[in-house]
Parts: structure tokens; sequence; C-alpha cells
């Protein structure tokens, strides 16, 4: 077995234990919160974190199989991250915001 190919297999290693570390650590932050927000993040996270994941075994099996996998994960993360954002906005936006200008014949509150 030759020197680099043991540094291979160590640092493919250390890369897994790390995602792993790194869900269970966001996974605590989605139980935890506080906000709608943060569990958003999170579970933005998560889909990096997934990717991440499928990228460290393609690596180790040595297979280029898992990329469109990987692509297709990284479209639904962004694209619910982008739903999530839009509801987020909606929902905090105040129902009755006054006006700067409030138009022609209308008088500022």
């Amino acid at each position: 077995m030759s020197v680099a190919r043991t540094v291979d297999e160590v640092l493919l290693t250390a890369a897994g234990v790390m995602v792993l570390i790194a869900g269970a650590l966001v996974l605590i932050r989605v139980g935890r919160g506080p906000s709608m927000l943060d569990r958003a993040m999170a579970l933005d996270v998560i889909a990096a974190l997934m990717i991440a994941g499928i990228g460290v075994r393609s690596a180790v099996t040595r297979d280029s199989f898992y990329f469109p996998v990987m692509l297709v994960v990284a479209f639904l993360g962004f694209t619910g991250s982008v739903g999530i954002a839009r509801f987020i906005a909606v929902r905090d936006r105040a129902p009755d915001e006054p006006d700067a200008d409030p138009g022609p014949g209308r008088e500022p509150r």
C-alpha cells in the first residue's frame, strides 16, 4: 500500500466524520430553533451536507455515478430555500404598512 493511498483514505475518513458531526450539530439547531428562519437555514445546511456526504461517498468508491444525484439535491435545496424565504417574507410583512407617498388626493397618516 502506497503512502498516497493511505493519505487519501485518512483524508476521506476525516471528511466523512466532519460531515457526520456537522449533521448532528445542524439537527440540534433544527430542534432548538428558536425562530422559523433559523430552522430554514438549518434545512439549507442539511442539503449542503447531503451533497458533501454524497461527494465523499463518490470519492471513496471512485465512481462518478453520484454527480447527477448531487446536482438534483442541490437544485431541490435551492428551490426549497427560495420557497421558505418567500413564505417567511409574506408572513412577516405588516398587513397595514403606511405608505411613504400616499398618492394624489390622499393625505399621509
